[in-house]
């Protein structure tokens, strides 16, 4: 079948690659991007609860800082193009921005549609031609470097540069279905071991599998994960849920990323989180909270002496836990016993067995090794005219907008580059 010629041609319709199809269009490149599915930007549609948490706004190092999986090799794109030129970027096509807690960044329509719309039209007014429904096959190389691609339906596209920006494993209904490790390997890459990371974690306590908290939400609690020898692993701070498996949320997504490097190296063992109900507050001020609760009402059920300090389903649990019976009158409390239920206040016992799937996750852990490919420019170090973006490289963060900001970050670079290369101007 006849061949067709471009510059560019960007694998993905993901925030990472349509970032990295407007930066190489923009750089007087012709491009194609090919997307396999029938719509672009599905993930980018769904993230961030359906508003599109589109960066934060915090400083570099704090970035960096919330990016656990090589975060360091994201220092030279976000010089590049950090946060504060994504946030310009989506202004200046007139998609205002407000920031909400932690430095999240959100359109003000709280729409992602709207995030998916504005890059859309950016690259269709840049001239970029758009291949929906269009698998590709393979990345077809020869001589050292790309030459182009070839589609499931034989058709062959030619190119000297090639942005893989297809995505991991996760959420494979978006289309993210591992397709580009076997691309990268076949270039001569390494994909490093795969695990799923921002990802809900399952236990096997009975309050979990009898379902007595499920649904039950906790605003701005700490928790604690301990390693198989019981030594502290990390402490994520933030909102979280129980759930009919083990327990979800902001701080519990964050501590999947943790929770699976752990087991990865000491093997599958139960682990220990602890949840801090109240971590604004030392052990010995809950400590004295109940026991002024309880001499202020002797006379009443403690069960019902801390309603309103405690959230109430988790009262029945709690007193269990520290033998204390629910109807058992503030006098006949002692001492040691309310410091027992101060210390479970401070530290619920959580048995994490292990955490949701992969194809569960939110996010991808591992993939094509950082150390094989150029931090300034996005390029294979194996494979010239060969670039990656986004999720398909071994670099990932917490929840919060830093996952998408590397993906528009490394979009941006991978497709900058990429076009200068195929123009001759580096």
């Amino acid at each position: 079948m006849k061949a067709s010629e471009y510059d560019v041609i960007v694998i993905g319709g993901g925030p990472a690659g349509l970032m990295a199809a407007i930066a190489a269009s923009g750089e007087g490149a012709r491009v194609c991007l090919v997307e396999k599915g029938e719509k672009l930007g599905r993930k980018l549609i769904i993230s961030g609860g359906g508003r599109c948490n589109v960066t934060n706004a915090k400083d570099m190092d704090e970035l960096i800082k919330q990016m656990p999986g090589n975060g360091r090799f994201m220092y030279s794109a976000f010089a590049q193009f950090g946060n504060r030129e994504i946030i310009r970027f989506f202004e200046e096509m007139g998609v205002a921005l407000k920031e909400e807690d932690h430095g999240r960044m959100f359109p003000v329509t709280d729409k992602a549609i709207t995030v998916a719309h504005a890059l859309i039209e950016r690259m269709k007014r840049q001239g970029v031609q758009i291949r929906l429904n269009s698998p590709v096959e393979r990345v077809l190389y020869a001589d050292g470097r790309t030459i182009g691609v070839q589609l499931r339906s034989g058709e062959r596209l030619h190119a000297p540069c090639v942005v893989i920006a297809v995505g991991g494993c996760s959420v494979p209904q978006t289309g993210s279905t591992g397709d580009g490790y076997a691309w990268a390997r076949e270039a001569g890459h390494t994909v490093t071991e795969l695990y799923p990371t921002e990802v809900p974690l399952v236990a096997s306590d009975p309050y979990i599998r009898d379902k007595s908290l499920q649904g039950l939400s906790l605003r701005d609690v700490a928790l604690t994960l301990y390693d198989a020898k019981g030594k502290k692993v990390t402490t994520q701070v933030g909102d979280m849920i129980f759930t009919h498996f083990g327990i979800s949320g902001p701080a519990a997504l964050r501590m999947g990323h943790y929770v699976s490097v752990t087991k990865r190296k000491q093997g599958d063992t139960p682990l220990l989180l602890t949840i801090d109900l109240m971590p604004a507050k030392h052990l010995d001020e809950v400590a004295a909270d109940i026991w002024r609760f309880l001499e202020n009402q002797p006379k009443k059920a403690v069960k019902n002496v801390l309603k309103g300090y405690l959230p109430e389903r988790m009262i029945p649990l709690l007193l269990a836990m520290a033998s204390i019976p629910e109807d058992r009158t503030g006098h006949h409390v002692s001492k040691q016993q309310s410091l027992d239920l101060a210390r479970l206040i401070k530290g619920v016992p959580l048995t994490v067995t292990g955490t949701l799937s992969l194809e569960e996750a939110f996010i991808t852990g591992g993939g094509v090794s950082v150390k094989e490919i150029d931090p300034r420019t996005m390029q294979s170090k194996r494979m010239a005219g060969l670039f990656f973006a986004g999720e398909v490289m071994d670099v990932h963060a917490h929840t919060g907008g830093y996952n998408i900001t590397i993906a528009f970050s490394s979009g941006f670079v991978a497709g900058t580059h990429s076009a200068r290369m195929a123009l001759g101007l580096t």
